[in-house]
């Protein structure tokens, strides 16, 4: 984050157009809407730049429309644009419990994409419903916990939690496989690891002549460089939404007032999914 407190949090969000600006076309007042807003999405109105919302569907709940964003457009990227994974392929994800764990799962559940992930115990039962083999978080051996489960290996691994986890991960690829970073949730939550260390080893990694190779993901970055993407594949995926080819793992739709106790829930690994708050009642 670049921007300093004080500060309105709010990474995506899902509302009603309430008015135009001067000389905006193509849109109308009601229409619901959805946008990746990385701040400031904690509010009953924003004011955005038009070219950066996406039309939401008729058919799905605002709480599976917004499950879509953030949470569905990365594990989308990650598979298509980054990976370019295939039929017939295998993955691993850590954290599959989570938001963009369970859509990873669904997504290659869609595209026939044999897929494992690492939880706490507690969401093994949700990972097992889209299809996948959960692996034990809590472990004492993780590496061989992975190593038996996936066998020979997958053909990428999606890690959100770098220090290392990182180098687990790597083991745990086939020949010509992939590593995709996301975050660093080990250091951020005081687990271990350094940032500027992971991304060079990543580098490093992808230099080496192992026969693998790494990448870091970032939806922000992604978005930046190429918007049309952004647009596409959220489309896309609003469109998967209304087909019911994927679910959305709402967990729970709370209200603003909540707003503390979800982070931290958050933050605890507790939520079987995605954890939606609902700002206004409009």
């Amino acid at each position: 984050m670049k921007d300093k407190p004080p500060f309105v949090p709010g990474y995506d969000l899902v509302g009603l157009v309430d008015a135009l600006g001067e000389g905006v076309k193509g849109w109308n007042i009601g229409q619901r809407v959805a946008d990746l807003t990385t701040i400031g999405a904690y509010s009953e109105f924003v004011c955005l730049p038009a070219e950066r919302l996406t039309r939401v569907p008729d058919g799905p709940a605002d709480q599976d429309a917004l499950a879509v964003i953030l949470s569905a457009v990365t594990p989308y990227q990650m598979l298509y644009r980054v990976a370019h994974a295939q039929a017939g392929q295998s993955l691993l994800i850590h954290g599959a419990g989570g938001a963009v764990g369970t859509a990873m799962l669904q997504l290659a559940r869609d595209a026939g994409i044999t897929a494992f992930g690492t939880d706490i115990a507690a969401k093994h039962d949700l990972i097992r419903k889209y299809g996948a083999t959960p692996i034990d978080a809590d472990t004492l051996d993780m590496e061989a916990a992975i190593s038996v489960a996936v066998g020979e290996g997958v053909n990428f691994v999606f890690d959100p939690l770098g220090g290392e986890s990182l180098s687990r991960s790597l083991h745990a690829l086939k020949p010509g496989g992939m590593l995709i970073a996301l975050g660093f949730q080990n250091e951020v939550l005081g687990r271990g690891g350094s940032i500027p260390l992971d991304f060079v080893k990543l580098k490093l990694w992808d230099w080496l002549p192992n026969g693998h190779a790494t990448a870091f993901y970032s939806i922000g970055a992604m978005r930046r460089e190429h918007p049309e993407w952004f647009r596409e594949d959220l489309a896309t995926l609003f469109a998967m939404l209304a087909e019911g080819r994927i679910d959305p793992a709402v967990a729970e739709v709370v209200p603003l007032a909540d707003v503390r106790r979800a982070h931290e829930r958050v933050e605890a690994g507790e939520v079987h999914g995605k954890l939606v708050m609902r700002v206004s009642e409009r």
